[in-house]
C-alpha cells in the first residue's frame, strides 16, 4: 500500500488518493495544540477524511520537545501520554500504523544506554495494546545500529521501524543503501522523498542524488510493508507516484 503525507490541501490529497488509489498519511496527530482539543479534532479529521473518500490511514505521532528516551520521570510522563493521545486518535479513525520518531539527537544524547532506556519505553507503551502497528522512524540518527539494538528490545509483533530514506541519506555517513540491507526485516514502513545529500528537503523521485530504485527494491511493497510519499507539494508527489509506477514495475 502507498500513503500520501497529508502536506498538501484536501482538495489534492482527495485527487490523488482517488487517481492513483493511495491512502492517507496524516500529521493532524503530531500537532499538541492538536491533542490539546482531541475530541473536536478527530470528529472534524473524521468529516474531512470522508470528504476524501475514506482512503486507508496512517498516523505520523507527535514529536516536538518530545523524548522516549528521557530519565526525566516528568518528561518520560508527557511524553508517554502525547503518545497515547494519538493512539486513541488512531484506534477512533481506524489508522493501520502509526509513526513515532526514535528522538536520537546526535552530540545531545549519549549513545550509550539509549536504545535500553528507548526500548523499555516502548515496551511499556505496548503492554496490553492491540491496536494500529507502532513504526519507529530516523531522522537525525547517525547510523542504523541503535534502532536495530532498540527493534530487539521491544520485541513485540505490534512493533517494527519505519525507514525514512530520505533522512538516512542526507542526515548520516552510512551509505542509505547499507541501512536498508541491515534493517530489512525489521521494517514495516518507508517514507519516500529524495534530496541531494546535503539537507533534507523532500523532493519528489528524481531530482536529487538518492538512490531509490535500489533502496525500494531491498523493501519492496508487500503486504506488510508500506510506503509513504512525503513530498511537500502536490507535482512532486505525482512525480514520485509516476517514478514508482515507471521504474519500479516488474521488480516488485
Amino acid at each position: 500500500m502507498i500513503y500520501v503525507s497529508h502536506l498538501l490541501c484536501d482538495e489534492d490529497m482527495k485527487e490523488i488518493c482517488g487517481q492513483y488509489g493511495a491512502g492517507v498519511e496524516s500529521i493532524e496527530f503530531s500537532i499538541s495544540d492538536n491533542l490539546d482539543r482531541l475530541e473536536r479534532k478527530m470528529e472534524r479529521y473524521q468529516k474531512r477524511l470522508e470528504q476524501m473518500g475514506n482512503p486507508p490511514l496512517t498516523l505520523h505521532g507527535p514529536f516536538l520537545d518530545l523524548n522516549p528516551a528521557s530519565f526525566d520521570s516528568q518528561i518520560r510522563k508527557v511524553t508517554m501520554e502525547r503518545f497515547d493521545q494519538c493512539y486513541q486518535a488512531g484506534i477512533r479513525l481506524g489508522a493501520k500504523k502509526i509513526v513515532y520518531h526514535s528522538g536520537m539527537i546526535p552530540m545531545v544524547y549519549f549513545r550509550e544506554g539509549w536504545a535500553e532506556q528507548t526500548g523499555r519505553f516502548f515496551r511499556e507503551f505496548l503492554k496490553d495494546r492491540e491496536g494500529p502497528e507502532i513504526v519507529m522512524e530516523n531522522v537525525l540518527d547517525e547510523d542504523w545500529r541503535l534502532l536495530l539494538n532498540v527493534y530487539r528490545i521491544v520485541d513485540h509483533p505490534k512493533f517494527k521501524l519505519c525507514l525514512d530514506m530520505g533522512h538516512a541519506y542526507c542526515y548520516s555517513k552510512v551509505p542509505v543503501l547499507e541501512w536498508a540491507e541491515k534493517l530489512a526485516p525489521c521494517v514495516g514502513h518507508v517514507h519516500i522523498h529524495d534530496n541531494a545529500g546535503n539537507r533534507d528537503s523532500h523532493l519528489g523521485l528524481g531530482k536529487g542524488t538518492l538512490p531509490w530504485e535500489k533502496v525500494l527494491e531491498v523493501l519492496p511493497r508487500t503486504e506488510e510493508r508500506t510506503w509513504t510519499i512525503e513530498c511537500s507539494n502536490k507535482e512532486d508527489v505525482i512525480l514520485s507516484v509516476k517514478q514508482i509506477n515507471e521504474k519500479m514495475r516488474g521488480k516488485l
